[in-house]
């Protein structure tokens, strides 16, 4: 008898009271908001590719809303080529209006997929656009007040993301050149807890080198793997950049410093790390403590590279010690190594310091058949040395061949030496010529250049041609 009351209890009248009763204890019916999202998503993972847009634009002719978008986006985040798809599909072609929350929801999905790339272009135009649009200085932007940092972190829980996605959002403002709001957002998720990679620290740190002083970005490398012992470690990149770039500052005291900081870290240098210590002593002359580093870069194991090599066989020549950086280039060959063009313009510069032009040209000869493109330093080095151990002529013909190559510009002390040297064996003519040549690189004849012509005229008996130019050079 109960069970009949119950059962009639639940069957619905034909009455107004008993179709109100049923209707608000059903479950109430689909919005048109729920129903647009079902019906897309059920589109996009059910059709084909090609009917898909086509039956979308049919059915949303509209496009539409940033919050059906992102619900969309989020059904379907476990497939970030086709979330992409769709994003991309209803900013071009649905006309859409975008939104910060709809970028920030790709964009999380993007870097849950590891689609590094498509995830950084989309992060600069929403920057471009959401907080750089109208903002006419771009100084004033910060990362306190970055719109794209701020809505990411509101959708980061419920898009399920992961830190890499901030990483993502640095890198796209480093190279968008804004380093003072990557550390502004560095700061505030250390703050909350949040460390992004060690790849992403070094990159901030290069930008800083670069775009300010070594001393700045040494300040930032404190306090980014300073900040809590153990979330960050720093690698050995981030140590030689900051060598390299007190190296570049003539700053050796604090080469050796970031040395010994690295060796504290526990981290372990490599051949580039030991190359540029030993540029940095090279530099300053102390060819025996740059020779203690190349030993303990083969007691630690290390394979010197190329770049080693160059840098003591440099070290060696520029100390005129060419005979030990000799021994060097037979080394590398023996080891397998394979010079470089600056492997040879260290040893040519070596010999020609030497007074030896015999073997500065056979390098020269061998430099050239290997395809190396002499630099203008050398060829200034080759000309003086030729000028002076052979014939002014024989440099001559040397310079006018290494004047052939496209890509030589030629020194001014190259020219005037030459100039000298032909007007010192009466060849004027062929110094007029390559005095007009000279003018034609945009060098102005200097006094001594005069003095040459009009010691030269002298000498072949043209008084009259020295006269003039030497009226002509108190005239300067």
């Amino acid at each position: 008898m109960s069970t009949a009351i119950f059962r009639r209890a639940l069957t619905p009248r034909a009455t107004a009271s008993t179709t109100v009763s049923l209707s608000s204890i059903s479950s109430s019916p689909p919005t048109p908001d729920t129903s647009a999202v079902s019906t897309t998503v059920s589109i996009l993972t059910h059709h084909r590719r090609k009917s898909r847009w086509s039956t979308l634009l049919s059915l949303f002719p509209n496009g539409f809303t940033p919050s059906q978008t992102s619900k969309i986006l989020l059904k379907i985040r476990n497939n970030p080529h086709l979330a992409l798809r769709f994003f991309l599909f209803t900013t071009r072609r649905c006309h859409s209006l975008s939104s910060l929350h709809s970028y920030s929801t790709i964009i999380h999905i993007l870097a849950r997929g590891r689609q590094k790339t498509r995830a950084k272009s989309l992060i600069k135009s929403a920057i471009r656009e959401f907080d750089l649009m109208g903002v006419e200085d771009s100084r004033e932007f910060s990362g306190k007040k970055c719109k794209v940092f701020k809505a990411l972190v509101e959708s980061y829980r419920v898009c399920d993301s992961a830190p890499f996605v901030f990483d993502l959002l640095i890198v796209s403002l480093l190279e968008m050149n804004k380093l003072d709001p990557c550390i502004d957002i560095v700061r505030m998720l250390h703050n909350r807890g949040v460390y992004v990679n060690v790849g992403t620290c070094n990159e901030l740190i290069s930008s800083a080198l670069k775009t300010r002083d070594c001393f700045f970005g040494y300040d930032l490398y404190k306090e980014l793997f300073g900040c809590e012992k153990g979330k960050l470690v720093p690698n050995v990149h981030v140590f030689n950049e900051l060598m390299l770039s007190f190296h570049r500052n003539g700053l050796l005291d604090m080469v050796e410093e970031v040395w010994i900081e690295m060796v504290k870290s526990n981290c372990d240098p490599n051949a580039y790390s030991y190359s540029i210590l030993m540029e940095g002593y090279c530099e300053k002359g102390d060819l025996e403590k740059a020779e203690k580093v190349w030993e303990e870069l083969r007691v630690k194991g290390l394979n010197p590279d190329v770049v080693g090599y160059n840098t003591l066989i440099g070290g060696y020549c520029r100390m005129g010690e060419v005979g030990k950086g000799e021994e060097l280039y037979r080394e590398m060959g023996l080891r397998g190594v394979e010079g470089t063009c600056v492997t040879y313009e260290h040893l040519i510069g070596g010999y020609c310091l030497a007074g030896d032009a015999d073997s500065a040209m056979l390098l020269y000869n061998d430099m050239r058949r290997k395809g190396f493109i002499t630099d203008n330093s050398t060829v200034d080095s080759l000309v003086r040395v030729l000028c002076c151990k052979r014939s002014v002529l024989e440099a001559f013909e040397f310079f006018k061949i290494a004047m052939k190559n496209a890509d030589f510009v030629a020194r001014e002390s190259s020219y005037e030496l030459l100039i000298k040297g032909l007007c010192d064996e009466g060849k004027t003519e062929e110094a007029l010529k390559l005095q007009a040549q000279m003018a034609g690189k945009g060098f102005r004849p200097k006094s001594h250049v005069y003095g040459a012509f009009i010691d030269g005229y002298l000498k072949i008996g043209k008084a009259d041609e020295a006269e003039s130019l030497r009226k002509e050079m108190m005239d300067m």
